[in-house]
């Protein structure tokens, strides 16, 4: 099945992961990557979520992500021309004889060597999931003890901001509401 990019700016207050989460939960899709963080305006905070759907799966997953009333703006970045990033560190099990071997990998996926040990190096590699796949393939051999991956962020190419302050969308709509009396009480969420 492929894989989707959705970008979701969410507003910065508890309970929002989880909202998101259950709604993956709940329509039955498959979360294969899930990242969180803030972004240049105040309140907003950015999921990056890699998901297994077709086009039209990704489409309704976009669409019960705008219900969601903390949710700003959904953009999918599958077709668009994007960068894709993720972290990996690595700990793996050296000797004496395998140590430059290993190094050698180091240098080759231009990782970096974050911590020393006798039996041990934590190392610390950036670049696309797929070469972070890689370069577990190529240590494996030699024993990971540990592997952690912070999943996938993305970010559209060229100078065209994704989403330039993302609009509070729920204010909006309050807002507007106050105005036209005849939607008093009404509470929308897009």
């Amino acid at each position: 099945m492929p894989k989707h990019t959705l970008i979701a700016y969410v507003e910065d207050v508890p309970g929002v992961l989880n909202r998101v989460a259950s709604l993956f939960r709940r329509r039955n899709f498959n979360i294969d990557s899930l990242t969180v963080g803030r972004t240049e305006q105040a309140g907003v905070s950015r999921l990056t979520v890699v998901v297994d759907a077709t086009d039209a799966g990704a489409r309704i997953v976009e669409a019960n992500l705008y219900k969601l009333v903390n949710v700003l703006r959904v953009d999918d970045l599958t077709h668009k021309p994007a960068l894709n990033r993720e972290l990996g560190l690595v700990k793996v099990k050296v000797t004496a004889a395998t140590r430059s071997q290993v190094l050698e990998f180091v240098d080759m996926f231009r990782a970096r060597v974050v911590d020393v040990d006798e039996e041990s190096l934590v190392i610390e590699v950036t670049g696309t999931p797929e070469k972070i796949g890689k370069f577990e393939m190529v240590l494996r051999p030699y024993g990971i003890l540990e592997l952690v991956r912070t999943g996938s962020v993305s970010m559209a190419r060229g100078h065209d901001k994704l989403s330039a302050n993302p609009p509070l969308v729920r204010a909006e709509v309050a807002a507007s509401a106050a105005d036209d009396h005849s939607h008093a009480g009404v509470s929308m969420s897009v």
